[in-house]
């Protein structure tokens, strides 16, 4: 498969309840007609595929979060999405989060989208948890946000 053929896509929707003002990140990969979406959810093995917290295709690809519609954040194409994708598929064996969830600091849905992601894009602060990784490493404790 070429670079050319996949795109990585950032989608949100906002969070039910007291906690209206966040978001929960999610990104769907596509490769032709194959579509999967990777998030983190608060529930261990809960659907889909799982690895933890860790989830493939938990929901369809542009389903939001209870009764809030999803909406577009972001898309990359060609070498950006093949190495953003290449970093996700590999998150089951290397992100090092996926038996862990906490809404606050982190880890949580935000916290694996923004590794995902590394520095080639910033969630904004709506994405609670999306800076754990990144004090995480500051701090020496779990590493996990290196360039693979």
């Amino acid at each position: 498969m070429t670079a050319e053929a996949v795109t990585v896509e950032l989608w949100a929707a906002r969070l039910p309840g007291p906690f209206r003002f966040a978001e929960h990140c999610w990104l769907l990969i596509r490769r032709g007609d194959q579509c999967d979406r990777w998030e983190v959810w608060q529930d261990a093995d809960f659907g889909g595929e799982s690895w933890g917290h860790l989830h493939r295709n938990l929901m369809a690809p542009t389903a939001g979060i209870r009764n809030h519609p999803a909406y577009f954040l972001h898309r990359w194409c060609d070498h950006e999405a093949a190495r953003i994708a290449i970093r996700t598929d590999a998150a089951p064996d290397s992100y090092p989060w996926c038996r862990t969830y906490r809404y606050v600091p982190g880890p949580n849905s935000n916290t694996f989208v923004q590794w995902c992601l590394e520095d080639r894009y910033r969630l904004s602060w709506r994405s609670v948890g999306a800076g754990y990784a990144r004090r995480m490493r500051k701090d020496g404790s779990k590493q996990g946000w290196g360039k693979q």
